[in-house]
């Protein structure tokens, strides 16, 4: 557990840093940071995409989840749900941050074939470049957001926690071409997070969050039936 121990510390401290120095940003110096943070989330989630995309062998799988998970979210309404749980500890726009930075710590191949590396070969090679990215974007959110996105390195440490701890049973699961297709998804959940911020369009990303589970289903199918 030494590289998710390391990786949820890193996102602690980045936090902490950020939120130091928001105190002595401006308020305009404010609204450019969402801008920058908007436009790489966008970016970030549009090069998950292109750069995956070519690479899969369901083409209209992420069509297929993302359909079906926003549908299953917004019955649900996790969306608002989470928003209105996280607004009674802050009055700012935190729960934007927070879907953000949980999808961009958590969605990614470092994340997640990280623990299943440190479990099974003792190698926290990914863990450890993971939380070298985390560090930067954590400080940059935090500067953004405040101290509240610390809650985050909580949901990751409970993410990679898991993963680690299944790892014997996930390595077996968790194909090159399952994670093409989660990539596929996530970086389009990412890209939505990025319109969120920019205001362009409130897409309620947390209700597009089941959209992830879809491609899990679809290979725990396949793998016991001849699709």
């Amino acid at each position: 557990m030494l590289g998710t121990i390391v990786n949820t510390g890193t996102i602690l401290a980045g936090s902490v840093l950020g939120s130091v120095v928001k105190k002595g940003i401006k308020e305009e110096y404010q609204d450019a940071l969402y801008n920058a943070m908007g436009l790489a989330a966008a970016v970030l989630g549009i090069n998950s995409v292109v750069g995956n995309l070519p690479d899969s062998n369901y083409p209209v799988l992420f069509i297929l989840s993302l359909a079906l998970g926003s549908l299953v979210g917004t019955i649900a309404n996790l969306n608002g749900k989470f928003n209105g749980f996280v607004g009674k500890f802050s009055k700012s726009n935190l729960g934007q941050g927070l879907s953000t930075g949980i999808l961009l710590y958590c969605i990614g191949s470092l994340s997640i074939l990280g623990p299943i590396q440190s479990a099974l070969n003792h190698d926290n090679t990914f863990l450890f470049t993971n939380a070298t990215l985390d560090f930067v974007t954590s400080m940059v959110l935090a500067s953004t957001y405040g101290i509240g996105m610390a809650a985050a390195a909580i949901v990751l440490f409970c993410w990679q926690g898991s993963i680690y701890l299944c790892a014997g049973a996930l390595s077996a699961f968790i194909s090159p071409e399952l994670m093409c297709e989660v990539s596929i998804v996530g970086g389009v959940l990412i890209f939505s997070s990025g319109l969120s911020i920019l205001g362009i369009k409130d897409c309620k990303t947390l209700n597009m969050l089941p959209s992830l589970l879809v491609p899990v289903i679809w290979f725990a199918v396949k793998s016991f039936l001849p699709i």
